[in-house]
């Protein structure tokens, strides 16, 4: 079953939608209805599901196992995009917010708002170090706004991707630009990709957490580690017997520690990989 994967903020989660018969395109938005009420999103792309774990709406195979896909209503149009809140009324509101969360001495920070396509319900994004009991200030935002109020708590990557800024690269941050959903990054990249020894301070974003790009090459890293012999292989180097000690990935060569001779000190030496295949290239030649 092919799918719309839509997104209504940047720091929210990523709903698939059913395509009907439009013909969508990357970067589309588009009027959906939710469980909540009627929101416009973007199309972020487009994938392929299983139909045992998924089906679509009203189908007469429905059943509890499976979660329910709505389908798209339809492309929006001007009229659609003349209705989005302006960046004013929404500063007003977050603003508005932030003084209640003060008056009510809240350990919570309101990072951004999201008004509803239906001007049903606002959604307030916030980060806090744990769980926050936010039933007061929800209530007088209701009898403020006159609207639903939800509190949604974010990560602190989400907040960089919210206010945005330059990395480490001198670049605008990926996740402020062309990264449209965050990954997990785990410190077993930064030790494949042999850099977690620069420190944190060198491999983390503004965000304080690792940075999104360790994920960009994770994959050549992970097929060429598979081509590297395992650490503590015996091997036979110009006549030498040694042992692997470390691998450089990246460069395709290996640390190789030779036993001590004569009288000699132990002596380690990085071999390339690929010594073995030239030689085979100049013994066909």
């Amino acid at each position: 079953m092919k799918v719309a994967e839509i997104q209504f903020v940047s720091w929210d989660k990523v709903y698939y939608f059913l395509l009907s018969d439009l013909d969508l395109k990357q970067g589309n938005k588009v009027i959906v209805k939710t469980e909540l009420g009627t929101e416009l999103g973007d199309v972020l792309g487009f994938a392929e599901v299983d139909e045992r774990e998924f089906v679509a709406e009203g189908s007469e195979v429905a059943d509890d196992e499976r979660r329910i896909i709505k389908p798209i209503l339809r492309l929006a149009n001007a009229d659609d995009l003349s209705r989005e809140v302006s960046l004013d009324e929404k500063r007003e509101a977050i603003d508005y917010c932030r003084d209640l969360k003060d008056r009510h001495t809240m350990p919570m920070k309101i990072i951004d708002a999201h008004f509803s396509y239906d001007g049903s319900r606002i959604t307030f994004a916030f980060i806090a170090d744990g769980r926050v009991d936010f039933r007061e200030l929800v209530k007088d935002l209701t009898r403020h706004f006159g609207k639903t109020i939800r509190l949604q708590q974010i990560g602190i990557r989400d907040e960089a991707r919210i206010m945005g800024d330059v990395g480490h690269c001198g670049k605008t941050l990926c996740c402020k630009g062309h990264l449209k959903q965050l990954t997990s990054i785990t410190s077993e990249m930064a030790e494949l990709q042999q850099c977690s020894h620069r420190g944190s301070d060198r491999i983390s974003g503004i965000c304080g957490r690792l940075m999104c790009c360790l994920s960009y090459e994770q994959k050549g890293y992970e097929e060429n580690a598979k081509k590297m012999p395992p650490i503590g292989t015996k091997v036979n180097v110009d006549g030498k017997r040694g042992t692997i000690i470390g691998h450089h990935i990246l460069k395709e060569s290996v640390d190789v520690e030779f036993g001590a001779e004569k009288g000699e000190s132990r002596m380690v030496t990085e071999v390339s990989l690929n010594r073995n295949k030239k030689k085979e290239s100049e013994k066909k030649k």
